[in-house]
């Protein structure tokens, strides 16, 4: 991986940086200096001064063990993001896993990829799949990428898709949904519906779930009043 993108100026320790943040943030679990080092492919000496940095503004924290992870600055930062509409959302998300007994979640679209902006797991459930802020995954998989990409005109999709994904994409702007399983996470199911707002990215709502009984038609249909509900109070 090259720290900017073929002719595009840019800052070589900014890029590695942000790179630790990703890092960390991928890796589910506190990593050592010497493991950031190795996933960002540098000396340790520089990963040692970039982690410094980063810990300096409140972006890292070192526990007893030594090890990083991220830290709550992070959260500060992330709530930031498109603040109207996590606010307007964090209600409908509530409400839906709660009445699903499912993880629900709102994404939206970044670059290729789909990434996770706020998610709610249900208050009563033992089973209930984690689904955390800033998980991302190419937009290609999983039905919250495929119900965005039915969002968009097929010159913005990405380019060589496999004729199964299209025809999921295709399947799921004609029925209003889109469903996957054992796409982004073995065994887990997901259903998504697309969440089309004035003057921003394209998003959707999502549940994920262990296989259950209930019909994907039946879950589609509550994220739908709930997506309703979020463009009604964002004017649209």
């Amino acid at each position: 991986m090259t720290d900017a993108a073929p002719g595009v100026p840019a800052s070589q320790t900014l890029s590695r940086g942000i790179r630790v943040l990703e890092t960390l943030a991928d890796a589910r679990e506190p990593l050592t200096i010497d493991e950031v080092a190795e996933r960002l492919e540098v000396h340790r000496s520089v990963a040692y001064r970039l982690v410094r940095t980063l810990e300096q503004h409140g972006l890292i924290v070192r526990e007893r063990s030594g090890r990083l992870t991220l830290g709550a600055r992070m959260a500060a930062l992330a709530a930031g993001v498109a603040h109207d509409l996590q606010a307007e959302a964090l209600p409908e998300l509530t409400a839906v896993a709660n009445d699903l007994g499912m993880t629900c979640f709102l994404a939206v679209l970044d670059h290729e990829e789909c990434v996770t902006l706020v998610s709610v797991e249900p208050r009563h459930s033992v089973a209930a799949v984690a689904q955390r802020p800033g998980t991302r995954h190419p937009v290609t998989v999983g039905a919250p990428g495929k119900a965005i990409l039915a969002q968009l005109p097929e010159r913005a999709w990405p380019r060589s898709l496999p004729a199964p994904v299209v025809a999921d994409i295709s399947e799921a702007a004609a029925r209003g949904f889109a469903t996957s399983h054992d796409e982004v996470l073995p065994s887990v199911h997901a259903v998504a519906v697309p969440l089309t707002l004035r003057s921003r990215p394209p998003a959707t709502i999502a549940v994920v779930h262990v296989a259950g009984g209930t019909e994907p038609s039946i879950i589609a249909a509550r994220l739908a009043r709930s997506a309703e509900a979020i463009r009604d109070a964002l004017g649209g």
